[in-house]
């Protein structure tokens, strides 16, 4: 599965209510089309054009401090957000005049590839960006510790949720400052539970769940179980709780739990990482193999979840996710899954189930990283700063992302709102902030990406387990350990 900001019309980006809050820009929002490779350079604005008040006034001997802004690691391409970014650089000359910041897009297809050849061949560029946790952990050892650098300009982090903060804090170090944020939330039907006589999840963390004997229950994985059954319906209108419930004639299904990764699913059950301390034995932690199970058990047992091939089915799931075509009650995903939802409206959102008495909620976050080799990490750091500060908004509204800064989140709230006719409650999404999964399942692991050939999207063992019953699913999890170990010992 792509990266957030490369889908098309990602939250569908109207963000420009958070723009103007940010900047006052009147850019366009991103569309579905692509560009090129290339790259785009703008001059600078003779310095007795820049305010005094505007950044430095002197232009260093030898010229501008030249800095080069890498993207699309996780989208951006788009002719429409490139037009932004080229302002953006643009903007930042002309109040910079001590610095000369140029701008390279590669596409999302070859940017991976692109930067691993530019790091190898002894030219990198300063700044990379915008890129997810995942994205940039493929190049892990290669990003600056922004502490000293944060310490220095006393750059101001109190803004920011500190758990947010600290999701950038490796063993590299602080290797980045929060920019954009996609939370996740249970997104529900709120027709299919009136449909089916069944109370609406709980909106607040901590509340219970009246089941439809009365009964006040935790709002844990248990429950949502049940009420999935009750919300899974063959053709013939019997729900999976009847013993005449047909599993090869579903029109509905009750849940859809997030499966672009292993480790992203594992997530919503507890915080972990695949890899030990010792930063080279591979583990599962019990929360995720209680997922998984409960994964596995959801397609093949309780059939409240499509298998593999309904997922992969145009016929079935049209859009990427079963819970924009109408069909499943209730599903896990990231804020940026708000994207597919214009046809629907009577979707809302829900706290997210605890398991063992503890709320996880998996967290997806982009922001700009500046790599450890850049000659000029002060500089680099300046302009990292205006991607944060002065030009967030407008970029913000183009990537369709939503703020970390929490004085700019009741704007993106609002700015949300206005594309959709049905009310949500979108502080649920906000709530689940303080649930961030820490470590993040997007962690550093040996051989990154040949490791997501196992764990991630259309990987071996994501695709088996949806499409092959009767497994022995303890036995599944313990050989993609010893397969994690095989590539980690063949790599080191």
């Amino acid at each position: 599965m792509a990266s957030r900001l490369s889908r098309p019309g990602v939250l569908l980006a109207v963000f420009a209510i958070v723009a103007t809050a940010c900047s006052g820009s009147n850019a366009s929002p991103p569309a579905s089309s692509t560009a090129g490779a290339g790259a785009s350079t703008e001059a600078s604005t003779p310095p007795s054009q820049v305010p005094a008040s505007q950044g430095p006034a002197t232009i260093p001997p030898g010229g501008p401090v030249a800095i080069r802004w890498y993207c699309c690691l996780g989208g951006g391409e788009a002719p429409e957000q490139k037009a932004v970014e080229d302002k953006v650089v643009k903007d930042f000359n002309a109040s910079h005049p001590n610095i000369k910041l140029t701008f390279e897009v590669v596409t999302y297809d070859q940017a991976n590839g692109q930067l691993a050849t530019e790091i190898q061949s002894g030219n990198p560029p300063d700044i990379v960006g915008p890129v997810g946790i995942g994205g940039a952990n493929a190049f892990h050892g290669k990003w600056l510790d922004l502490a000293p650098l944060i310490q220095k300009t006393n750059y101001d982090l109190s803004g920011f949720p500190p758990n947010v903060v600290d999701i950038y804090k490796l063993d590299e170090g602080q290797v980045g400052i929060p920019f954009a944020i996609y939370p996740s939330a249970l997104f529900y039907r709120k027709g299919l539970f009136e449909e089916a006589g069944l109370d609406e999840p709980p909106h607040k963390y901590g509340e219970q769940y009246k089941m439809p004997d009365g009964t006040m229950v935790d709002w844990n994985y248990d429950t949502i179980r049940q009420v999935a059954k009750l919300l899974t319906v063959d053709k013939n209108n019997k729900d999976a709780t009847q013993p005449t419930f047909d599993p090869k004639k579903i029109a509905q299904w009750g849940l859809e739990l997030q499966r672009d990764d292993l480790r992203g699913l594992g997530a919503y059950f507890g915080a972990g990482s695949l890899v030990a301390a010792d930063g080279k034995t591979a583990q599962i932690p019990d929360a995720w193999r209680a997922a998984w199970k409960f994964y596995y058990q959801s397609i093949w047992t309780d059939h409240i979840s499509l298998t593999g091939s309904q997922f992969e089915s145009k016929d079935i799931n049209p859009n990427d996710y079963p819970f924009f075509a109408g069909n499943t009650a209730m599903s896990e995903n990231f804020l940026w899954a708000t994207y597919g939802l214009s046809d629907l409206d009577d979707w809302d959102l829900a706290a997210l189930p605890s398991y063992n008495g503890k709320v996880t909620a998996a967290f997806n976050a982009d922001t700009f990283r500046i790599m450890k080799s850049t000659k000029h990490p002060e500089e680099a750091f300046e302009v990292l700063k205006y991607l944060l500060g002065d030009a967030a908004g407008d970029l913000l509204k183009t990537y369709g992302g939503f703020p970390a800064r929490t004085a700019e989140q009741a704007a993106g709230i609002e700015a949300l709102q206005s594309q959709f006719k049905n009310k949500v409650d979108w502080q649920v999404a906000v709530d689940g902030i303080q649930y961030a999964d820490n470590p993040n399942f997007e962690a550093p692991m040996p051989a990154y990406n040949e490791s997501l050939g196992l764990v991630g999207s259309g990987g071996k063992y994501l695709t088996n387990w949806g499409n092959k019953s009767g497994l022995d699913i303890d036995k599944e999890i313990d050989n993609l350990r010893n397969d994690l170990q095989a590539i980690w010992d063949k790599a080191s």
